[in-house]
């Protein structure tokens, strides 16, 4: 924060905290985000309480933001950098008090592509939105998924393509998921710049997701679509 601002976190009451937290991740300051998540901590407030009202919160805005073409991804992924700083400091203490969490995501580039900034920009936004996320990487093929999906037991798998001749690698996992009988266990998003909404539901995803805002809102209903679904049956 510049010197001349002269804003002092420490001093401020928990709302002016919790708003001036939500402007400086939407300007990417990590020692600041820091600074605020410790000292709302110190105050007695809850992790979850922080990490909602605070972190999740602020990027959300940012989220807005972004689907509305008023910021970009350079921008973005220095608030999701903040978040995540911040997020590092919460992680312990909500695993220790079983905070309630919005649901897990498996995400990975798929086989032959190695593009990964989509893919890091939609983890770390979804993350900022309060999901967990195992994120594997480049490159993944078909086993790859099928081992993390076991192993993490997720809510949703996420699939990004960059190029043309990767993307039907998506259907090939789909299909694989359907052929084991393990399809409806998941929400299945996918995204990257050569997908439209077309190809999504021709290889059969659950929904295609045109960036890392719009990932978020969609896998947030969804998961309110399986709690519902849950809580009826």
């Amino acid at each position: 924060m510049d010197e001349e601002d002269d804003i002092i976190l420490s001093e401020l009451p928990d709302d002016e905290l919790t708003l001036q937290m939500h402007d400086d991740l939407y300007d990417g300051m990590k020692e600041e985000i820091d600074e605020g998540v410790n000292i709302l901590l110190g105050r007695g407030w809850a992790p979850y309480r922080v990490l909602t009202e605070a972190l999740v919160a602020g990027m959300t805005i940012v989220g807005k933001d972004f689907r509305d073409g008023i910021l970009f991804v350079p921008e973005v992924l220095l608030a999701a950098n903040a978040m995540k700083s911040g997020m590092s400091i919460l992680k312990p203490l909500l695993a220790e008090t079983g905070a309630p969490r919005v649901g897990k995501m498996v995400i990975g580039t798929v086989k032959g592509d190695i593009h990964d900034i989509g893919k890091n920009l939609v983890g770390m936004m979804m993350e900022g939105a309060g999901f967990e996320v195992q994120d594997l990487g480049i490159n993944n093929s078909v086993e790859k998924y099928l081992e993390a999906l076991e192993t993490e037991e997720p809510d949703i798998l996420g699939m990004s393509a960059l190029l043309t001749t990767t993307m039907p690698y998506m259907k090939v996992v789909i299909d694989t998921l359907v052929e084991k009988g393990m399809r409806d266990d998941y929400i299945v998003l996918v995204g990257g710049a050569p997908l439209n909404e077309e190809f999504g539901k021709a290889i059969g995803a659950d929904a295609y997701c045109r960036d890392a805002a719009v990932a978020v809102e969609t896998a947030k209903e969804f998961m309110d679509r399986k709690h519902n679904q849950l809580a009826a049956g």
